[in-house]
């Protein structure tokens, strides 16, 4: 077996009601004064108000930084770092979805004026300290919790990494209950999103792909494939919640240390340029990326589809990687997701510019297992559009 290392959270907190827990949590790191970080739809759904009561009755005080955007521009980031050094915050906390947890993870970093945000792109620039931090999900969809990655806006449109296990967070407390109102386009986003992660987490020809990235991935498939179509019939199903909130986790952990690899570079440019969600921009290009890369590698899409679609058991691996692709289109579609690129307002006349960008993914391209070139890219977004 070759080697690999595998870092995740240090304490993982699951279980419906464990936003009361929160208090509690902050205090164990023996902090006194929090930033809080979410967005402007959290501040809309009581969760945030109901996190700072738990923490104010722990006897914490609490500073609110609730100006967070999809796919956060860097100068979120250092507003949120401005307030955490005003307010002298002893720990972080982040509330939401994925952008979210991403500032609340650099800013942990940054509060302590020791690192340069520019100095921190990359796999591994990031050295600590850090300020304790605990992160929160309500989206069962990015992972962020479990993972040592943060994606930021950079100039107008493009994305940039911070990869590094400096950013792994002390706690992810997961609330399934806090995911029961997500709305059903953000839920089938989002889920076909964390759906995405642990399937390149487990196709990723990564050095660091590794049996247990591999384990969490299909039993992340296993959950989700179960649970997804009946948190879109019926949003209050805890269990159903519990299930994609739990498989979100583990694909998190997954591609995590397996990373991810041609979808999400594809997938970028879509969100930097047109401002499509992300889970959305995986979902859009996904059935193509599959298509593409089924050709030279049918055989872990083969082993992997049954988890997702257990009546794919025993499928020749060609035609099985082919029938993969075909079913996670028809699961998107039934979920209500946008099909194509044009749906979402892309021109056809923009695919090359998508095509060159998606080139600067390299972090992620080198991940994948069939090699992509600008003309490859471009192919895939026409069979997108």
């Amino acid at each position: 077996m070759s080697t690999f290392t595998f870092n995740t959270a240090a304490s993982i907190r699951f279980g419906a009601g464990m936003l009361s827990q929160l208090g509690q949590a902050v205090r164990e790191k023996n902090c006194q004064r929090v930033l809080l970080i979410t967005d402007p739809g959290m501040m809309n759904t009581g969760i945030v108000s109901r996190a700072i009561e738990v923490l104010e009755s722990a006897g914490v005080e609490v500073a609110l930084f609730s100006d967070v955007k999809a796919d956060p521009p860097e100068s979120v980031i250092y507003a949120a770092r401005d307030l955490a050094l005003s307010q002298e915050a002893q720990c972080i906390v982040g509330i939401g979805g994925g952008s979210s947890l991403d500032v609340a993870k650099l800013v942990a970093v940054l509060a302590l004026g020791q690192e340069n945000l520019a100095d921190m792109y990359g796999v591994e620039n990031t050295k600590g300290p850090r300020l304790p931090l605990i992160l929160v999900p309500t989206t069962a969809g990015t992972g962020s919790e479990v993972t040592m990655v943060s994606i930021v806006t950079t100039g107008k449109s493009e994305k940039m990494g911070v990869v590094s296990p400096v950013i792994l967070p002390d706690i992810a407390l997961l609330d399934p209950e806090l995911t029961l109102d997500l709305p059903p386009h953000i839920t089938a986003a989002t889920g076909i999103d964390a759906m995405v992660h642990a399937i390149e987490a487990y196709t990723s020809v990564s050095k660091n792909n590794n049996p247990i990235s591999r384990q969490l991935a299909t039993q992340a498939l296993s959950l989700m494939g179960a649970s997804i179509e009946q948190v879109m019939l019926n949003g209050k199903d805890l269990a159903a919640r519990s299930d994609m909130l739990l498989g979100s986790m583990l694909a998190g952990q997954a591609f995590a240390n397996s990373p991810v690899a041609a979808v999400h570079a594809l997938a970028y440019p879509i969100g930097g340029h047109y401002k499509v969600p992300h889970g959305l921009s995986n979902a859009l290009v996904l059935p193509h990326v599959l298509r593409f890369n089924a050709v030279t590698a049918a055989q872990p899409y083969a082993e992997l589809a049954p988890y997702a679609f257990p009546e794919m058991a025993g499928m020749h691996s060609q035609a099985a990687a082919a029938m993969f692709a075909d079913k996670m289109a028809a699961l998107s579609e039934r979920c209500g997701l946008e099909t194509s690129l044009r749906e979402v307002g892309i021109e056809r006349e923009a695919l090359p510019m998508l095509a060159r960008d998606a080139m600067n993914q390299s972090r992620l391209l080198v991940n994948n297992p069939r090699e992509v070139t600008e003309g490859d890219a471009l192919a895939i977004y026409e069979s997108a559009w």
